[in-house]
């Protein structure tokens, strides 16, 4: 669980750019969200200090999918394109068990990131404290389901890898829909209803939208009841999904010699 953690301990250097670069994203965005609010008090249902805490909050969010497990060579796509996969299905460890506790140890890791982070902003005045506390627990607990939920959407992406030869392109493009369409880039308030009648059909949104919307008061926690229902909805199929997947790999998988 605390590979990742280690290798970035152990490289002040990569720590030191993180930090910089959340900083400045982070700067960039209350500069960005405060700009457009200048003429106006209120659009899309959020006033200028909702539209920048859920923008700071959805940079720190990002911050914890997004941990980088490629320095370590230890990515899905890593091990199909060289074949070390096959170890995965060799060592008693099964492979679930092992992409589990790696998911789980790097979003730990970010997590201690984002809260670090938060707490700062926070005291800077740069985020809002929730709306209320019913607003914070429903926040916490819609942020608890949608990180599992993004936990089985990455799992899929990755048992991709060993259906097609090539899947950096649709890594990339997972990445970038499921930042748009989860509210990362701007709250999904902003978009036209069209959009959010397809974003509401999709997994996406419950991943990030939702818990942030509870956090700057879009949401009433009369709704917390419905999310929930429809995250646990998404999280069954994408576990019988990619647990089917996975014994479908594992049919794939060929160990020539001793």
């Amino acid at each position: 669980m605390s590979i990742t953690a280690r290798g970035e301990l152990l490289s002040p250097t990569r720590i030191t750019a993180a930090a910089a670069r959340l900083a400045v994203q982070i700067f960039l965005m209350v500069c960005l969200w405060r700009a457009l609010y200048a003429d106006s008090s209120s659009s899309a249902g959020l006033t200028m200090p909702q539209a920048v805490s859920y923008a700071v909050l959805s940079t720190l969010a990002v911050r914890i999918r997004t941990t980088n497990r490629s320095g370590a060579r230890d990515t899905v796509y890593q091990h199909v394109q060289s074949g070390t996969i096959v170890y995965w299905y060799a060592r008693p460890l099964t492979p679930q068990r092992y992409y589990l506790l790696r998911g789980v140890g790097d979003q730990l890791y970010g997590f201690a990131w984002a809260c670090v982070a938060y707490a700062i902003c926070l005291v800077v005045g740069v985020v809002s404290p929730p709306a209320s506390i019913g607003a914070s627990l429903a926040f916490a607990v819609t942020l608890a389901l949608g990180h599992a939920l993004l936990y089985y959407l990455v799992l899929l992406s990755d048992q991709l890898c060993f259906w097609m030869i090539k899947n950096s392109a649709g890594m990339d493009i997972l990445a970038f829909a499921l930042n748009l369409l989860s509210g990362a880039y701007a709250a999904i308030w902003f978009f036209p209803g069209w959009f959010r009648t397809v974003s509401a059909a999709l997994p996406f949104q419950y991943t990030l939208g939702v818990p942030l919307s509870f956090y700057v008061g879009r949401l009433d926690t009369s709704a917390l009841l419905e999310q929930v229902a429809v995250q646990i909805a998404w999280m069954t199929v994408l576990a019988l999904i990619t647990r089917m997947m996975w014994r479908k790999a594992g049919e794939r998988v060929v160990s020539q010699g001793g």
